[in-house]
């Protein structure tokens, strides 16, 4: 592919609800462009874009995957991202490094809840978008209802450039609003150019009015023009709406079918004509010594760049891509990580073409692409020059929703996991893995439940490891509400030297929180000052496992204030098992209870679901501890829940809003357990004891 000047290259993604056709449309993009000789299909497994086995399988996209295409002197770097919200990483990595979007809607099912989270999502980065009504040809395809429903949820900025000629099974061309000009289509790449359908004369005229005022109200000049019954000219409506489109003040609705290869020419020329190249997105902001700087997009100042995709490439290793804010990089050179402040050293540059690397001696700013190999780089990192040592914004990842304790099948293959799960870390940050001491369980976090087979899947492929998926154990804790002077004995003789440990605990509960507190209130020499270390020892030892359910107890205080010893027969170890039975028989006295750990839920939805979701949480046992509205219809709920209740939460409150709730959770603290719960663990845990010792 041969150098274009970086005010020609415009960086997209395709965004869209799961199902809108994204991948097809990206598809049929490069086919038209003659980036492919022949058109690639998600339904046969023939898609360049969704090459995974698991997307190919699935029929959906799992990964953010590119590939470039040259249109009219342009060159188009097309990201095609996930429409399904387990893989909303992919989306947010691919948002953080285009220009522009295209937002993909189904001419059938029209504005989705998904359509709505990307917009927002592109909002957030600040992103113009094109709107394409993709699916004309579908049955019960319908542009005008569509657009209406655009309206309705985004205003007047919503203006078609375009009227489909048909729809459904006679869906065979386009006019075109702004040319004035029909185009039917015959077939692969041809069109035939003819005068508007007399039918459709009135609705160009409307929508042609509706998009010379969303033009002139954008400009003061030109809406003067407007007001005082002045027409606009051509260019003048042209140059508008590419400022309207720039400035997020136009939302352009163009249509097709990416199937039948219909509308794609005119959707690649308005990409280049209405979306900003790296230049007109402007200058770039980074930090660099606790500074705001900005960066010029030229390849002329200084190398910098953005990591937002890491992948396990089977034949080259760690692939990382990334993209070019400033300078040129070449191959063969050095770089400096200056997120993890260390020097890489950079082999053979790519562009990637979906799963296939093509070559490249350098990558100037403002464009894309990959480099293998890479020691410690990850997502979210800055690459520049060693003497910049700058930091531009990383990725906004989402935290993780779900998760689940991972079992290997075989205990031989605990190994095989943990550096399985360890490689998929390094590719997708949505993803995280902890070892919880307490419950001694692998647990595995991500966006959903189908994020998160989808690694046991490629587990068991890559790492021939096969592992079950369960709910985690709560790491429960056991403490006492009342107190207990208790008295512990260890007297041993069986010929030779005996043991010999006496003491007098008093037990009494600690605030929540507070841990352990000993206290050695011994007078006299009752007991050796050399053995109530070993006091203190038995006791945090014996605090391993309570006697409700065997779970770790906490917030007790423990004062030592008397016993005996034998001048031969006593040693640390009998003082460690007096003080256990002393705990253990205190336990029993002290009213002992069980504790569950409580979390902060900060949840955001729409007004119009808060009822369910107040009503959900109650059913929970939580608490709503406030209400904030956020403007745009949505309120944020704070709350407070155990987390027993909570594991499956992102599922229900999915359900709940249909997809457009979001939520974050925290540890707080830890309260006891009512007592009808309580009864149900102690059961379990009884139950599972007895099963382990058969």
């Amino acid at each position: 592919m041969k150098k274009i000047p970086n005010s020609k290259i415009r960086n997209i993604a395709i965004i869209s609800h799961g199902g809108a056709g994204k991948t097809s449309l990206a598809e049929s993009m490069l086919y038209t462009a003659g980036a492919v000789s022949r058109l690639g299909r998600v339904d046969d497994g023939t898609s360049i874009f969704d090459y995974d086995q698991e997307e190919i399988k699935r029929k959906i996209t799992i990964n953010t995957s590119m590939a470039p295409c040259e249109w009219e002197g342009h060159k188009i770097n097309i990201i095609d991202t996930p429409g399904y919200f387990d893989f909303v990483g992919e989306v947010k990595g691919a948002l953080r490094v285009v220009d522009g979007t295209i937002l993909v809607l189904c001419a059938a099912s029209g504005v989705e809840v998904g359509t709505e989270i990307v917009y927002d999502y592109a909002e957030e980065q600040g992103l113009p978008k094109i709107i394409f009504v993709n699916k004309m040809d579908r049955e019960n395809a319908n542009f005008f209802n569509v657009i209406d429903e655009l309206k309705e949820k985004y205003g007047n900025k919503v203006v078609p450039l375009q009227i489909p000629i048909g729809a459904e099974a006679n869906f065979k061309g386009i006019v075109d609003i702004l040319k004035g000009k029909a185009y039917i289509f015959e077939g692969d790449k041809k069109y035939v150019e003819g005068d508007i359908p007399k039918d459709l004369l009135d609705k160009v005229e409307e929508y042609k009015e509706a998009l010379t005022e969303a033009v002139a109200e954008g400009c003061d000049e030109l809406l003067m023009k407007y007001l005082e019954g002045e027409e606009l000219t051509e260019e003048e409506i042209m140059q508008g709406l590419k400022e309207g489109v720039k400035e997020r003040k136009i939302l352009p609705v163009l249509c097709g079918s990416a199937y039948k290869n219909i509308g794609i020419p005119q959707l690649l020329s308005f990409i280049n004509f209405a979306l900003p190249s790296p230049i007109d997105k402007g200058k770039v902001k980074a930090r660099l010594k606790n500074e705001d700087i900005e960066i010029n997009v030229d390849e002329k100042e200084k190398f910098t760049a953005l990591v937002f995709k890491t992948m396990a490439d089977p034949y080259v290793g760690k692939l990382t891509f990334f993209r070019v804010y400033s300078g040129t990089l070449k191959s063969d050179s050095v770089i400096y990580n200056a997120t993890k402040k260390v020097t890489e050293r950079v082999g053979q540059l790519f562009l990637m073409k979906g799963k296939n690397q093509e070559p490249v001696d350098f990558v100037q700013a403002g464009d894309i692409a990959a480099v293998a190999k890479l020691q410690e780089t990850s997502t979210g990192d800055t690459l520049c020059e060693k003497d910049m040592d700058l930091i531009l914004a990383p990725v906004d990842f989402p935290r993780p929703v779900i998760s689940f304790a991972v079992e290997p099948k075989s205990k031989n293959d605990e190994e095989k996991v943990s550096s399985g799960l360890a490689r998929f870390l390094e590719e997708d940050p949505t993803f995280k893995v902890e070892r919880n001491a307490e419950t001694k369980q692998t647990i595995i976090s991500g966006m959903g439940e189908l994020h998160l087979e989808i690694i046991v899947n490629r587990l068991s492929k890559k790492f021939g490891v096969d592992v079950d998926l369960k709910n985690p154990k709560i790491p429960y804790k056991e403490t006492i509400k009342g107190k207990a002077k208790v008295e512990g004995k260890h007297k041993k003789q069986s010929g030779g030297r005996g043991q010999y440990g006496h003491v007098w605990i008093e037990f009494e509960p600690l605030p929540r929180g507070e841990k352990f507190q000993f206290v050695d209130k011994i007078f006299g020499g009752a007991v050796p000052r050399n053995y109530i270390p070993a006091v203190e020892k038995g006791l945090i030892e014996a605090m391993e496992e309570g006697i409700l359910a065997g779970y770790p107890v906490v917030d007790i205080k423990a004062t030592l204030f008397d016993g005996s010893y034998h001048s031969v027969d006593s040693s640390e170890m009998a003082f460690k098992i007096a003080a256990s039975l002393a705990f253990k028989k205190a336990m029993q006295q002290a009213q002992p209870v069980l504790l569950e750990p409580i979390v902060n839920a900060e949840i955001i939805v729409p007004e119009q679901f808060m009822g369910d979701i107040m009503g959900d949480m109650n059913s929970r046992r939580g608490r709503i501890m406030g209400m904030e509205p956020l403007g745009g219809g949505l309120q944020k709920v704070k709350a407070q829940a155990p987390l027993a209740e909570m594991y499956r939460y992102s599922i229900d409150l999915r359900s709940m809003t249909q997809g457009r709730g979001s939520f974050t959770m925290e540890y707080s603290h830890y309260e006891e357990v009512p007592p009808h719960i309580q009864e149900q663990i102690v059961k379990e845990a009884q139950r599972e004891k007895e099963l382990a010792s058969k």
